[in-house]
């Protein structure tokens, strides 16, 4: 196997200290094992709870009367012991922090590896060594099941409730096996189980009306809300009024981006700029639902963190994130407020801004990026130049038959029927509104019929259009050079 291959290598490299960052502390042990008797060396194991134990074979290291629970007492007996062995030390990390004799006491068993060759493999789930231990230690990062070992998942939970129902096969289709199996990559194997084993356990089936359910119950294992948010409601394109170059565009590249098989040329994502309110976001939501894709939305202002190096590290665990969530839709909503200097923030953007555009130069996995942008004159070059993103699209105010939609798209979210009302009268009065003022004179109207205890009518639109003064008409210089910046520079959503 790969991973005993790796772990051998690390050993013979003569690395005293190794971290290991999993969920995963049985399947790490059985590996470790596995290591060890291979190279005929003595493995041990030790937690606050249990002390020091030998696994495998050979003589206890330690009385069963001491069993060295204390972490100060465990690290002076490997200091003093004469035979070399492996100990897997688990839960570590709270010992490293506060205590400055654990960490020299560490340090004098990696100087003394060459006399009497002891390797200590911390087990955690998370942990990062001080650094002054650090230029002595190595990384292992165990590896992620993939698509023959997620399946393979899949069919034994699947056996296993067909056993305790008198051998009744569970309903599914190969499509929806495969975008299972697309969901699941990224998790551990006791996660994927735990995810597979909600789906199929509920009903004997796994449809595609699990996906979302199983995609939300992954996030929360990933952890890291307030920085990325899992949105769980996505929406067509039927609720978007115009964006049809977007829809079109998207239509043509939809294949090549949820297809499982290699793609040489896989879209990568698309800028959307635009006035506010003028569906930018809810076109972000679309795309999701349209590729039947999880959406995550990264709050780029919450990056922020007054501790040096805590914005930047906020950024590659969203990423992170996202990387394991793949495939998704990764919306990051006004990218500018993290991504343009401001000339005091000690660069933290231009940071900001290297770390992302790596990623975006690297990634394997399928994440669509889908950014928003109220102001294109404030994000860097190198970010938004071909190759970065495929397309930046214009999403301008609706024209006369657009606005129409849009009003037939909200009469209908509220029950109401759009032939009652008169859309093109509507259209006329609603000239310069975008989506969010049109939603907004519906709201108006029906307030006011309500107060007045009748039915919503034309006359109440139209009263409520025309008290109201549109984002173009307030900031109309600001929109107008957005526009004529826009016009050949950018592609008409």
């Amino acid at each position: 196997m790969q991973e005993t291959s790796d772990i051998n290598q690390i050993m013979d490299a003569s690395i005293p200290l190794v971290v290991i960052e999993t969920y995963e502390e049985k399947k790490a042990e059985d590996l470790l094992l596995r290591v060890a008797r291979q190279r005929e060396a003595r493995l041990a194991r030790w937690s606050l709870t249990d002390g020091l134990s030998t696994l495998g074979f050979g003589p206890q290291l330690a009385a069963k009367e001491t069993r060295l629970n204390e972490p100060v007492e465990l690290l002076r007996h490997i200091k003093t012991a004469n035979e070399a062995c492996i100990y897997i030390l688990c839960d570590f990390h709270p010992f490293l922090s506060d205590q400055p004799e654990v960490v020299r006491l560490i340090k004098d068993i990696a100087l003394n590896h060459l006399a009497v060759p002891n390797t200590l493999i911390f087990l955690s789930y998370r942990l990062a060594l001080p650094k002054e231990l650090s230029r002595y230690a190595s990384t292992f990062t165990m590896a992620l099941p993939n698509d023959e070992h997620i399946m393979q998942v899949v069919r034994e939970e699947a056996r296993r409730w067909s056993q305790k129902h008198g051998d009744t096969r569970i309903r599914t289709d190969n499509i929806t096996l495969k975008k299972l199996v697309a969901s699941l990559q990224g998790m551990s194997a006791s996660d994927i189980q735990r995810l597979v084993r909600a789906a199929i356990w509920d009903d004997g089936a796994i449809s595609l009306d699990d996906l979302p359910k199983l995609n939300r119950s992954k996030f929360q294992m990933l952890d890291l809300e307030g920085i990325v948010s899992f949105e769980q409601e996505v929406d067509s394109f039927a609720s978007v009024g115009g964006l049809h170059n977007l829809k079109q565009w998207l239509e043509y590249r939809r294949d090549a981006f949820t297809s499982s098989d290699h793609v040489a040329d896989r879209p990568k994502g698309v800028l959307l700029l635009g006035v506010q309110g003028g569906g930018k976001s809810l076109a972000a939501k679309a795309i999701a639902g349209m590729w039947g894709l999880a959406l995550l939305r990264l709050d780029m202002a919450a990056l922020y963190n007054k501790y040096i190096g805590e914005t930047e590290r906020n950024l590659r665990k969203a990423l992170q994130l996202a990387d394991a969530m793949s495939p998704c839709v990764l919306w990051m909503d006004e990218i500018e407020k993290a991504m343009s200097p401001d000339g005091g923030d000690s660069g933290v953007a231009q940071r900001l801004l290297g770390t992302l555009l790596t990623w975006m130069a690297e990634r394997p996995s399928r994440v669509f990026i889908v950014a928003t942008s109220n102001d294109i004159s404030r994000l860097p070059p190198e970010l938004i130049r071909k190759g970065r993103m495929d397309e930046i699209f214009f999403v301008d105010l609706p024209n006369a038959q657009v606005r129409q939609d849009i009003f037939t798209i909200h009469l209908h979210k509220r029950s109401l029927n759009p032939n009652d009302f008169d859309l093109e009268q509507l259209a006329v009065a609603s000239t310069g509104f975008n989506g969010a003022e049109i939603e907004q004179a519906i709201v108006a109207g029906l307030f006011q019929a309500g107060t007045e205890a009748r039915a919503l009518d034309t006359s109440a639109l139209l009263a409520a259009c025309a008290n109201t003064s549109p984002l173009s008409v307030v900031m109309a210089e600001q929109i107008a050079g957005l526009r004529s910046w826009a016009a050949d520079r950018t592609v008409p959503a």
